[in-house]
């Protein structure tokens, strides 16, 4: 079923992944043909996109934050562990995947994704249930970067023994007194990096299946940070490790 994509940065990545099948491309009457509105009407003229026109109140009933711009396009694709792992045997890294385990926002899910994409994994493992999903929402939170991660909905019990199977350690994020600091950790490896739900973290059989636990430390008088910061520092910690590469 069609779903529309509003936005200047999340039309135009959509349009530049070229991951999914597009409809058409609305822009507001008016709208100032100057920066992304030309680079997002140059790839609509490219891959015969059809564009019309249309008052700026008929973009209003489709999202608030549409900048003059919405693209009707299809679902989200799903990608697979085997397209991810055979992804970092392209560019010659060892994997780098990010799993969420029961994420439920979907500004902290789109806050991962975006950062996860600049960092470089090689994909994101979300659970079958229980999850927030890429919606157009999520896309936007992301900025777009969405579009350009492999992204699977799967039994992470399942994945996470094939991770293993492939020598790829799992490391939960995670404040308990049993788990490591940063210092006590590899991350320069194949690694899978966990991020639990908001509030209560991983679910009881995520967590006892990961390789090692990592905490990240709180020298503030707030003792904890909410998924997508905890992710994301956990992310750029890996990163760093890994050499930027």
């Amino acid at each position: 079923m069609p779903e529309w994509i509003t936005g200047r940065n999340p039309v135009y990545e959509v349009m530049r992944a070229g991951r999914r099948k597009i409809f058409g491309l609305h822009t507001a009457k008016g709208v100032q043909q100057k920066g992304r509105i030309i680079e997002i009407l140059t790839l609509a003229e490219k891959h015969n996109i059809p564009v019309s026109q249309v008052p700026r109140t008929d973009l209003d009933r489709i999202s608030s934050g549409h900048q003059g711009v919405a693209l009707s396009v299809g679902e989200y694709p799903n990608s697979s562990l085997v397209e991810m792992l055979d992804l970092a045997e392209e560019r010659r890294q060892p994997p780098f995947l990010l799993i969420l385990d029961t994420l439920q926002d979907p500004q902290n899910l789109g806050a991962l994704l975006r950062t996860a994409e600049v960092v470089g994994v090689h994909g994101v493992l979300l659970p079958l249930r229980q999850t927030a999903t890429v919606t157009p929402t999520v896309v936007n939170v992301s900025s777009g970067a969405s579009e350009h991660l492999l992204i699977e909905q799967t039994n992470l019990a399942q994945a996470i023994a094939a991770l293993k199977e492939n020598d790829v350690w799992v490391i939960g994020l995670d404040g308990s007194d049993d788990a490591k600091p940063p210092e006590e950790v590899r991350l320069d490896g194949a690694i899978a990096l966990v991020v639990g739900s908001e509030g209560r973290g991983m679910r009881r059989l995520v967590r006892d299946s990961c390789d090692m636990l990592l905490r990240l430390p709180m020298r503030g008088q707030i003792g904890s940070l909410n998924a997508a910061v905890a992710g994301s520092v956990g992310l750029y910690l890996a990163s760093g490790a890994r050499g930027w590469e």
